[in-house]
């Protein structure tokens, strides 16, 4: 087994108890730059995990909006988490170890957690890793998690997909892992929702609004998005990341975690009965997403999928981190998307509609490179 000398940070306003984040605390070191200048390096040929954006604070009619949102669908999201919980325990039972891709995986491993130990008295361990588009996933975290559990089961977790490329990067590091190291590991991604038809392991299909997509590292333990940058990450580190301590005020990670997770009595019997019917099915991915990705691409003409990103909760991370330039609606009115027909008009951005869509809504990123207007 591989030595490290990497030990886990203390970061983040999670409970130990919850999470361990195997990340490098970079909180120190200015990494942040504007969207425009971001967007311009990483059309360039940089990477997006080698900085990161500005943290974007909305104003309180869009936080209003996010706990409207949370109080009308704390439900929903609580079925959907109790669902794919009760699937990963038929799967892998008390082995299985929870392994939640930073960031939007953070919540989503943690209520996992939760639910589990409310409905089996399990307390299953959770750790929280990095894996990064085109560069594949931290395997130092990787063999710290083996090291700690030799005969445990790891869980991959996400908050949903989009149109599957974390889906398909993870499955390109798991291969890798067992190619270098000839240790296997299921490259199942299990998930809230999944619109994108890109895994067996999810709790809807449905295109929804997750509220903790509505926010950045307010609703993710003050966590920011991981970094990969050769000059502060070396050879033995874990990816890194940084921590938000002065966003403590506006912090609403733990209420979020919290309202969900007092729905799960409530929902527990609804969620095994429909995990058990799923299990008796025969689950198929497609990656439906993909035909609305090219026939987009094509349609705009647009230079690369990269700048495509469909589903509620990739339109929003569109409009909160990068920089817009379209965003396609299949149904303005769905309750789902008042918080991006908000941004986006504070942003300007020009929303269109667009019937023929597998999913709720689609954001486009703006091409910077070609011209600096």
């Amino acid at each position: 087994m591989q030595q490290l000398s990497s030990k886990p940070a203390n970061i983040g306003s999670y409970q130990e108890s919850d999470v361990l984040f195997l990340l490098k605390d970079l909180s120190d070191i200015q990494l942040e730059d504007s969207a425009v200048n971001r967007e311009l390096q990483i059309q360039s040929g940089g990477h997006y995990s080698e900085s990161l954006p500005i943290e974007y604070q909305p104003p309180k009619e869009y936080v209003d909006l996010f706990w409207k949102t949370l109080m009308e669908y704390k439900q929903k999201v609580a079925i959907c988490v109790g669902i794919v919980a009760e699937q990963i325990y038929q799967l892998k039972g008390k082995n299985a170890i929870l392994v939640s891709l930073a960031r939007a995986g953070t919540p989503v491993g943690i209520l996992i957690k939760r639910y589990l130990k409310m409905r089996y008295n399990v307390s299953l361990p959770h750790y929280s890793i990095s894996i990064i588009r085109d560069r594949g996933i931290d395997e130092n975290a990787l063999h710290y998690i083996i090291d700690q559990h030799p005969n445990g089961t790891i869980q991959f977790v996400d908050g949903w997909t989009g149109k599957g490329a974390i889906s398909m990067e993870l499955t390109k590091a798991c291969r890798d892992f067992a190619q270098k190291y000839r240790i296997k590991l299921d490259d199942t991604l299990a998930v809230i929702a999944d619109p994108g038809y890109c895994t067996t392991l999810y709790g809807t299909r449905e295109d929804f609004l997750i509220p903790s997509a509505c926010l950045n590292s307010t609703v993710s333990g003050l966590v920011s998005r991981t970094v990969l940058n050769d000059k502060y990450i070396g050879n033995d580190d874990f990816h890194g990341a940084k921590f938000y301590r002065d966003l403590f005020p506006d912090d609403v990670s733990n209420e979020f975690i919290d309202m969900i997770s007092c729905e799960f009595t409530f929902i527990a019997e609804e969620a095994a009965e429909i995990a058990s019917q799923m299990s008796q099915e025969k689950i198929e991915t497609g990656f439906l997403g993909m035909e609305d990705v090219k026939r987009i691409q094509a349609e705009f003409a647009i230079e690369s999928t990269h700048y495509i990103k469909p589903g509620v909760g990739e339109t929003t991370r569109v409009l909160l981190r990068r920089v817009p330039w379209k965003i396609l609606m299949r149904d303005p009115s769905s309750p789902f998307v008042k918080h991006i027909l908000m941004l986006a008009q504070e942003k300007g951005v020009e929303v269109i509609a667009y019937p023929n869509l597998n999913y709720l809504c689609c954001g486009l990123i703006k091409s910077v490179k070609e011209k600096q207007e």
